[in-house]
């Protein structure tokens, strides 16, 4: 239906609605069971049956099932019975390994929807004649909407209202230049889209004014919808160190077909049955290749984001994560973020009187007077509301004065009772100044607030020279600095603004926040430079800075028209000496990230306006303000503070860099082990011709191993000195600082004791299924052993062997299985045979090696992860 090309007032009649009071509550959840929610159509999510099945598409899984099936066959041609166990259970483990694949997947996307829920656009409607805020699904055909510059439109609609509105529709029209809207045209119905001034389109934003409108479409029937599929078959990408991992998985996996190969070939040669020796090849090749990496990291990643969420940075791309833990410089605004964004008294002068005085809730008597005239002259307030919270309406000037005043005792309710308001002046920036006239004990007060400079020229009594000289101070120290005079006068048509009497100064700040400082301080200890960039002057914003610690000895602030007068070349050169940038604009931002980003910097940026966004799309992690933030930033940004608050973004960098960490861990356990795996079986064909474990045997280590220990692992608690050290370099592998290293040896570990288990199980007993089920004990066990030796570089006897619950969970069930397999008839089934005592204690000693190596290792320095 098209609505353009008609009034105001038969678009509403149309759409049944009303201006002024919208819909009501329940009309509008009928109306949504009709049209639905405001939702673009989703790829549809996979079934568990087409997760499960999707876990057999790996070449490898389908080689060993089909040797597994010719193995069945030719037990029933045979008609050996106890040649069915065999393949029976090969087919049991694939099948379990397949369902571990499928919770993994799940576990991985319910962690992405919750991610995806948290970043929900909203919307603002009039419902039941207010306005209210509501998630954007839930906008419906008829409600009437509130738009604002940094507002994203939640559904296509009808204007009823414009005031200079200007959209930015390139999503849809490809036009570079923002449209400007207009209300009361009404439009030919064939105008193409980008001609309908009347119209705003979902999926667009406001990039300047405010409107009001009618919504007539949503969901899949808006213009956005008619491209939704397009929008739909896009495939979630991978994150870069997920297509790293991928990468590494498949190299690893074409030596693992080697080394295979060559088992397979030693194993025929030495007369193991080709199709046994066959199935053990492809069984080392499953358990070997580690398949399975991006989706354990994808959790990994995914939890992370969920700890994230609740210390108040919400991300919206996995990618960030990784970033994040590399941020070498933070860009932060001051307003708000750095600061409180409450003006607060900070010092007060009195006429008469030598010192400052610091403002507190118990000051002396001259002072509480200077406070009494202050308060009479401000037209704010500050009340508590019904949840207790303190609410400031007004100028943040103003309300710093009244919330001083209350602090010290007036009741602010009781004095503009006790002394009325006769008349007002109010303040306007030609005169600089704000004058009330209030009667205080029967006599006619002008009393009269500004700058001193301006107060200076006004009074005739007081120590102006002193009043200068207090105002100077307070002005070094970046204080606002407001002068307070009165005058009595006989009547309110009297000259107000002359002859005054000068009673003395007030001076207040935006203070920092008192976590700030603390967080500063964090990010220099972590090799993190933070930069404040504020549109603030340059001596209040260096003041806070000072304060802060951002600006020390040897740096410098400058100004925005300093910055603009340098070419990029020279921006380059002074960018590291420079730690404050004063009255900025957004185009300063992008020259500011960008001259760091040369620098190999990785930078996170703050922002909140629409004019931001370039920047923060600029910058390695763009960070939206959650409060102050428009529509437009969130949707530019990487990360969401729901509190402004620049620890929160410091809070951020140490998950994220405790994320990268965790997943390192998980990536060197599961690699060591699958070397230790591959390095057992292609030895001992090598030496002995003989298969140290079966395929049964091995496939039920990458069961007990593969999936609940390093999911376990990767969800290790963040190591309190993670932000004790350098950001890691932009571009550096996961293996640098000699870390791949470190999982070859201690693959190679691995090998080493399941050789000698394999041998000694052989010796002690005689038998080939001795030696079997000791290099399986060993193997499995050692595997669990190891991720506890891989949840930190300190040792596991200072951090607590058993302070990470998941995983000791997880070892629990995966030595559970191991048990069950050793010492149950299970065992029968997999090959497995209940050996000598002794052998069991040399046994248990082999599988504690790792620990004591790995231990040992730390205490000499020679495990560094560098993470």
């Amino acid at each position: 239906m098209i609505f353009y090309d008609k009034t105001k007032e038969e678009v509403l009649n149309e759409l049944n609605t009303d201006e002024n009071a919208g819909l009501s509550s329940k009309e509008a959840i009928d109306r949504q069971k009709i049209y639905g929610k405001n939702v673009l159509a989703q790829k549809r999510k996979k079934s568990n049956l087409m997760r499960f099945l999707d876990q057999f598409k790996d070449v490898m899984i389908l080689i060993l099932l089909a040797a597994a099936i010719i193995s069945f066959i030719i037990a029933i041609i045979e008609k050996q019975p106890k040649d069915f166990v065999e393949p029976l259970l090969i087919m049991a483990i694939v099948i379990m390994n397949a369902l571990m694949g499928v919770f993994q997947e799940n576990k991985a996307e319910k962690a992405l929807d919750a991610l995806k829920k948290m970043s929900t656009p909203h919307a603002k409607v009039y419902r039941d004649h207010k306005e209210v805020l509501i998630d954007a699904s839930e906008v419906v055909p008829g409600d009437i909407i509130i738009l604002e510059a940094g507002d994203y439109v939640p559904a296509d609609a009808r204007l009823l209202r414009d005031s200079s509105l200007k959209c930015e529709e390139s999503a849809l029209t490809g036009e570079s230049v923002p449209s400007e809207k207009n209300s009361d045209c009404v439009i030919d119905e064939n105008a193409p889209l980008g001609d309908r001034l009347n119209m705003v389109y979902s999926g667009c934003y406001v990039s300047y004014g405010t409107g009001k409108a009618v919504v007539f479409a949503t969901g899949m029937n808006t213009e956005m919808g008619k491209i939704a599929n397009m929008l739909a078959n896009e495939e979630e990408g991978m994150t870069p160190l997920q297509k790293k991992l991928a990468s590494l998985g498949k190299y690893l996996g074409i030596m693992a077909l080697l080394a295979c190969a060559i088992v397979f070939v030693v194993g025929v040669a030495s007369g193991i049955g080709a199709l046994e020796i066959f199935m053990t090849a492809v069984s080392l090749a499953v358990s070997a290749i580690p398949e399975g990496l991006p989706a354990i990291v994808t959790i990994v990643l995914a939890i992370g984001v969920e700890r994230m969420a609740k210390r108040n940075a919400i991300i919206k791309r996995l990618p960030a994560v990784e970033t994040l833990g590399s941020a070498s410089v933070i860009c932060s605004d001051k307003t708000g973020t750095l600061t409180m964004n409450q003006m607060t008294l900070a010092k007060a002068y009195r006429d008469g009187y030598e010192d400052l005085e610091d403002i507190g809730n118990a000051n002396s008597e001259p002072i509480r007077q200077l406070l009494l005239f202050g308060a009479l002259c401000c037209n704010g307030s500050v009340s508590i509301d019904e949840n207790g919270q303190e609410v400031e309406i007004g100028d943040s000037t103003e309300t710093a004065i009244l919330q001083a005043a209350k602090n010290n005792g007036f009741d602010l309710h009781e004095l503009n009772h006790k002394y009325p308001r006769l008349h007002e002046l109010p303040f306007d920036s030609d005169r600089k100044l704000m004058t009330t006239v209030n009667e205080i004990d029967n006599r006619k007060l002008a009393i009269v607030k500004g700058a001193f400079d301006e107060m200076e020229k006004l009074c005739i009594k007081g120590n102006l020279a002193k009043g200068r000289e207090a105002n100077d101070a307070m002005s070094k120290k970046a204080l606002r600095v407001l002068a307070i005079a009165y005058k009595e006068i006989d009547d309110i048509t009297d000259e107000l603004e002359s002859n005054l009497v000068f009673i003395g100064l007030v001076g207040m700040i935006d203070p920092p926040r008192k976590e700030a400082g603390d967080a500063v301080a964090r990010c220099k200890e972590a090799g993190i430079r933070p930069v404040m960039i504020t549109g603030d002057h340059i001596m209040t914003a260096s003041a806070i800075a000072r304060e802060l610690g951002i600006l020390n000895e040897g740096e410098r602030a400058m100004t925005g028209k300093e910055l603009d007068a340098l070419n990029d070349q020279e921006l380059a050169k002074v960018v590291e000496e420079v730690s404050v940038y004063a009255r900025v604009s957004p185009e300063n931002k992008i020259r500011i990230v960008k001259a760091w980003q040369k620098k190999g910097m990785v930078v996170a940026m703050t922002g909140d306006g629409v004019n931001d966004a370039p920047a923060l799309k600029a910058a390695d992690i763009g960070c939206a303000m959650g409060i102050t933030g428009t529509d437009v930033a969130k949707e530019a940004a990487d990360m969401t503070l729901t509190d402004d608050n620049f620890a929160t973004i410091v809070a951020a960098v140490e998950e994220g860099r405790g994320i990268y960490a965790n997943i390192k861990k998980v990536v060197g356990f599961l690699l060591g082990t699958n070397i230790g795996e591959i390095i057992t079986v292609f030895v001992a064909m090598i030496i002995w011709h003989k298969s140290p474990l079966l395929s049964m045997q091995l496939l039920l280590i990458n069961l007990v191993t593969d999936s609940l220990p390093a999911i376990a692992l990767g969800m290790e608690k963040v190591e309190s000195d993670v932000m004790k050290k350098a950001p890691k370099p932009k571009n550096e592998s996961i293996f640098a600082n000699g870390y791949g290293w470190q999982i070859a040896l201690q693959g190679i570990m691995f090998g080493c004791l399941s050789l000698l288990a394999f041998y000694l199980g052989m010796k002690m007993a005689s038998s080939l299924q001795a030696g079997q089920t000791m290099a399986f004990l060993v193997l499995s066990l050692s595997q669990i052993v190891q991720a506890y030796n891989m949840r930190s570089q300190h040792s596991l006897l200072k951090i607590g062997i058993f302070t990470n619950g998941k995983l000791n969970l997880a070892a629990l069930i995966s030595v559970g299985i191991v048990m069950a397999a050793l010492f149950s008839p299970i065992g029968r089934l997999f090959g497995l045979v209940i050996l000598d005592i002794r052998m069991y204690l040399i046994a248990l000693a082999l599988v504690l090696v790792p620990f004591a190596v790995m231990e040992l290792s730390k205490f000499i320095g020679l495990i560094r992860h560098h993470s």
